[in-house]
């Protein structure tokens, strides 16, 4: 994926655009003239042939192609039947003006497509075009796809990052909105992450990079964004199905109109089988099949112009219908950055100085938050101890060998695995201890803030009448203080990874009966249980791999506010989704009433149809607006 395939592809998108008006306009013109000029009969004949099959080449093709694999009852197919069935009758203007017709709404709904699809590519107007190289002190742009792993870039103010990397020079405000909504700049300096797609607000970075452009950030949205609609909703594949069961009984109901009534009451042949054309195409069900589809594509660019990537149609039905949402406590609902609160010495053995440096020689082989965040804070300087037969217990901590003796750190759930005596030990909010051959030498107390959002997001999902679930590992106390700064009184502690699928499989199936039940998550740690929840959303995921990879919907920053947006964006998808295929539906039923009556002409029935299907594709288009 480049940018000049995509620049490509809108070039031809644009051709396709010109050669779809001019396939009506020419059709037009000689229709008019057939009728302006006075012609002799081969000529007009001729005439209404070639503008017949300039309008309706491609329905023809396409029901040709399709009766050659069988598969006889689609749109293509009716619009085929009853044109040719018009011209056996010698009606050549209605044949002619039904394919332009058909024509024109088909052209009128593929620009709303694009328009839908504008709406997202616009937001990942992500796409970088060229990236600045340095090569032998000299600076040469190259296609993103050519730029190398330890590569050296520039980028300039007002350019898009290409590539994602770590910066070694310079510092500058960078715009994140096309990834995550937010309009704040971020500010970025030497050793911070630069992700592809933000643009440089001002100043200039010197940036190293550490990913191929296809396993970069934008590649990854990017791809998500047009695979998107891969994953169909319950309602798509309906009407999928609905289409394939309805489209031959109303061909056999046509074929009976053209047949008995003419038998049984002795009426003209010719009279009931214009009627039964005209019900062939007032049949055509082409408002349920485009406005569907394109009511949930319209929710994904929705919910990606403010920075949400819904990874399939199928997840905004999902959404929808969600009765509870569980969090996770740690880098979700807390800011995820623990500091230091205090050191504390259990039996006066060891300094506080020494009880941290052994507890970060030991962390330094972990990827635990906590870990992170206590060697983060540390910035002392201690001489490399000889580590040794490292064994990271999941859920508790690490046990390993320095000077063979044998060292502990973790929670108590550690020591109490290993028969460490902690009767005058009391239990912190958060806290990792150091054992050391048995004997608990001290801890750490670690302290991680609610984010701003925390509170008015259970506040806006209480709203919604959703309920609201804490499951985290951590310890009572520190669980409990969240829970009720929060106001939530569903939470859950000292859970293992294991622990918490069981706990979410307990929530959706509460009451004996399935409940759609969201996880929230940081992407990183908790991959079991967002797979297992009916959604799995990843918060403060903005770059990550395992987040974009385990969760069905990525919240591109840490706003928590836009659990209930989402959620927002799709029940009023899910709702104009149910308009449209009520609307269809009862006006097909009406319409074809009329029609079999003889109350219509082949003209109003594709107004008809064109205009229904039109009006469900301007629906579709109120969820972007």
């Amino acid at each position: 994926m480049c940018s000049h395939s995509h620049s490509c592809a809108a070039k031809e998108n644009e051709k396709e655009k010109v050669f779809s008006w001019i396939n009506i306009i020419c059709p037009i013109f000689i229709l008019v003239s057939a009728f302006l000029f006075d012609l002799s009969q081969g000529v007009l004949l001729f005439l209404y042939i070639l503008a017949y099959l300039w309008a309706g080449y491609d329905v023809l093709l396409s029901a040709f192609k399709n009766i050659l694999k069988g598969d006889f009852f689609d749109e293509n197919f009716l619009m085929s039947i009853a044109t040719i069935g018009a011209i056996l009758i010698n009606e050549y203007p209605e044949a002619i003006m039904v394919m332009i017709l058909y024509k024109i709404g088909e052209t009128l709904q593929d620009s709303a497509v694009d328009k839908s699809k504008d709406s997202i590519s616009k937001l990942m107007g992500l796409n970088p075009e060229y990236a600045n190289v340095y090569s032998d002190n000299e600076l040469i742009r190259k296609n993103p796809n050519d730029v190398k792993i330890n590569d050296i870039i520039l980028v300039k103010k007002g350019e898009k990052i290409p590539l994602d990397g770590v910066v070694v020079d310079g510092e500058a405000y960078v715009d994140t909105s096309n990834l995550t909504g937010e309009s704040a700049p971020l500010f970025l300096d030497k050793d911070k992450q630069a992700l592809s797609g933000c643009i440089v607000a001002d100043g200039n970075l010197q940036i190293k990079v550490e990913k191929l452009y296809h396993d970069s950030t934008v590649a990854k949205i990017l791809e998500l964004v047009e695979h998107a609609n891969n994953k169909k909703t319950d309602s798509e594949k309906f009407i999928t199905k609905f289409a394939k069961i309805y489209t031959p009984i109303v061909v056999f109901m046509a074929l009976l109109l053209a047949i008995l009534p003419p038998i049984v009451f002795r009426d003209d042949f010719l009279v009931w089988i214009n009627r039964a054309l005209i019900f062939l195409v007032i049949s055509c069900p082409c408002a349920l099949v485009i406005s569907v589809p394109l009511s949930f594509f319209a929710g994904i660019g929705a919910a990606a112009k403010k920075g949400i990537l819904i990874k399939g149609s199928k997840y905004i039905e999902a959404l929808a219908k969600i009765k509870n949402v569980v969090f996770d406590k740690t880098g979700t609902l807390t800011q995820g950055h623990f500091v230091i609160e205090k050191i504390v010495a259990d039996d006066n053995t060891m300094s506080e100085k020494e009880i941290l440096d052994t507890i970060c020689q030991i962390e330094s082989y972990s990827n635990h938050p906590l870990a992170l965040s206590i060697l983060k804070a540390y910035d002392g300087v201690t001489d490399k101890k000889d580590v040794k037969n490292i064994s990271e217990i999941s859920g508790k901590g690490i046990k390993a060998t320095i000077e063979n003796k044998e060292v502990l750190v973790g929670n108590v759930e550690l020591l109490k695995m290993y028969n460490v005596n902690i009767d005058n030990i009391r239990e912190e909010i958060t806290a990792v201890f150091l054992a050391i051959n048995g004997e608990c030498k001290g801890h750490i107390v670690l302290f991680d803030d609610l984010k701003q959002s925390s509170k008015t997001a259970i506040q806006k999902l209480n709203k919604l009448k959703i309920n609201t679930f804490i499951l985290s590992g951590d310890s009572k106390k520190a669980v409990e203080k969240i829970a009720k700064k929060l106001n939530v009184s569903n939470y859950f502690y000292k859970l293992l990874p294991q622990d918490k699928v069981e706990k979410l499989e307990s929530i959706i199936n509460a009451e004996l009966k399935k409940q759609t039940t969201a996880f929230v998550g940081d992407g990183i740690n908790d991959a079991p249980v967002l797979k297992r929840a009916d959604i799995g959303i990843s918060m403060g995921a903005l770059g990550s791999d395992i987040a974009i990879e385990a969760s069905d919907v990525v919240i591109m920053d840490d706003n928590l506010d836009k659990i209930a947006k989402v959620i927002e964006i799709s029940k009023k998808t899910l709702n104009i989704a149910k308009q449209n295929i009520i609307f269809a539906l009862f006006v097909k039923i009406l319409f074809l009433a009329l029609g079999a009556l003889g109350l219509m002409t082949m003209w109003m029935a594709v107004f008809a149809d064109v205009g229904v299907t039109f009006l469900a594709v301007l629906n579709c288009l109120r969820i972007i607006r």
